[in-house]
């Protein structure tokens, strides 16, 4: 079998490249910050000439993958809505995970994160949020750093350590802050969380907030997701979350089939 290449998030292919190719070119130039756009912005995000561009954009609204509203302009369609829930890795872990994010949303009227890793970002699969919860930066289906972020540090924490070594050799910020992490101090943080099964992180963007987080578990005892609460900077012990997390999680890690 010919092995393909793995697409690198953010590398445009160039116009020679697949139709696949081309048409996921298209698709990955919608982002948080791009929710919709014109024909000439599509063609300049992907790298794809406007006429190539308009093709295969028309193929896909045929498909409902894409649509476009009155102004013209393109968005993400709901048929693609529908496919992506089916991701294995989001949707059986949402569908069990559900019931216990709600139970901790309710208790602490904060937000309620649950996420897994994807190479080397996170994707977050779900969250509940109080009325009353502070602004957070976070979406579901966005992509979340490793490294500066509660269920980041869970997942990077119980990655493989080749993985690990090939990470904290980069130059790491906290996000959105842009404070140097030091690599010795991330490897203390991610040593910490291994043996405490947890950890505690403080943010100060958008508003200062404290994200305490827990492994959850699926078959083997392998490290699947992570789940975490956020609560405003000045909550009564946020440490005091971590056995309520733990509960959560193990609750969700034997549902999955954890040891």
């Amino acid at each position: 079998m010919t092995d393909v290449p793995a697409r690198v998030r953010g590398r445009r292919p160039p116009a020679g490249d697949p139709v696949v190719d081309r048409a996921l070119s298209l698709l990955f130039a919608f982002d948080a910050a791009h929710p919709t756009l014109t024909l000439s912005e599509l063609s300049r995000r992907s790298d794809i000439p406007p006429s190539s561009a308009l093709r295969l954009a028309n193929r896909l609204l045929a498909w409902g993958v894409l649509e476009r509203d009155a102004s013209g302009r393109f968005a993400i369609g709901l048929r693609l809505f529908e496919v992506a829930s089916l991701a294995q890795r989001g949707h059986g872990l949402r569908e069990v995970a559900l019931p216990y994010l709600g139970d901790l949303a309710e208790a602490t009227h904060q937000h309620v994160l649950l996420a897994v890793r994807d190479g080397d970002e996170a994707v977050l699969v779900e969250r509940f949020s109080g009325h009353d919860a502070i602004p957070v930066l976070y979406r579901v289906g966005g992509r979340l750093p490793l490294h500066s972020t509660g269920v980041g540090l869970i997942l990077l924490a119980f990655a493989d350590p080749e993985f690990q070594e090939s990470y904290l050799a980069r130059p790491l910020r906290r996000e959105p802050e842009h404070a140097v992490i030091p690599a010795a101090e991330l490897r203390r943080t991610l040593a910490d969380a291994r043996r405490e099964r947890a950890v505690t992180l403080r943010r100060l963007v958008p508003e200062a907030a404290i994200s305490v987080a827990c492994p959850v578990h699926g078959p083997g005892d392998a490290v699947v997701a992570a789940l975490s609460v956020i609560v405003p900077e000045g909550w009564p012990d946020p440490r005091s979350l971590i056995p309520a997390l733990r509960t959560s999680a193990r609750a969700i890690s034997r549902a999955l089939g954890a040891l």
